[in-house]
């Protein structure tokens, strides 16, 4: 057993429970720190809601004002001064459905994805270097546990493979 974990063979009480839920908020509040550190070095700087509003505009390229505020759970009119600030930024272009002349459509510019790219970028190279001070068998385990934890939290299988194999 890792000192400070909890050993897998346990009953998984509630106090275990507990005990664990603890002791991954302790751990995620690390990550949350590595993955906020990458974004604020890259240029812009962009707040974490303003980045969750460009990954969501890339990945749903259908995507109206509308839609962007009941997916970031915020009112219009809070999407809409987000998109002002995108806009000005120039990550983002508002344009006019064609079949829909009443409808705005979001869509990425060339550096918003630019943007997008190197804050992901960013990330990697924070992660690899945490990763380079763990174990193979850390690394893996750690893969496991953050797909298992998805699989949980949103009844799918996270994007991609899946964790690794015994052979990693």
């Amino acid at each position: 057993m890792t000192a400070g974990y909890a050993d897998s063979s346990d009953d998984g009480g509630w106090k275990d429970r507990g005990r664990q839920a603890r002791q991954v908020a302790e751990a995620v509040e690390s990550l949350v720190a590595c993955w906020l550190a990458a974004a604020e070095e890259a240029s812009p700087r962009l707040p974490a809601r303003q980045l969750h509003a460009l990954r969501t505009v890339r990945g749903r390229p259908e995507l109206n004002l509308t839609a962007l505020a009941e997916h970031l759970g915020v009112g219009l009119p809070t999407a809409s001064r987000l998109c002002d600030r995108l806009e000005a930024a120039g990550l983002l272009e508002r344009t006019v459905q064609p079949h829909n002349r009443r409808e705005v459509q979001l869509v990425l510019t060339a550096y918003g994805h630019r943007v997008l790219a190197d804050v992901a970028e960013r990330r990697v190279r924070r992660l690899t270097s945490v990763f380079e001070a763990m174990t193979p068998a850390q690394r893996a385990a750690l893969e496991h546990g953050l797909f298992a934890f998805h699989q949980a939290r949103t009844g799918s299988p996270a994007p991609g493979r899946g964790p690794a194999g015994p052979d990693g």
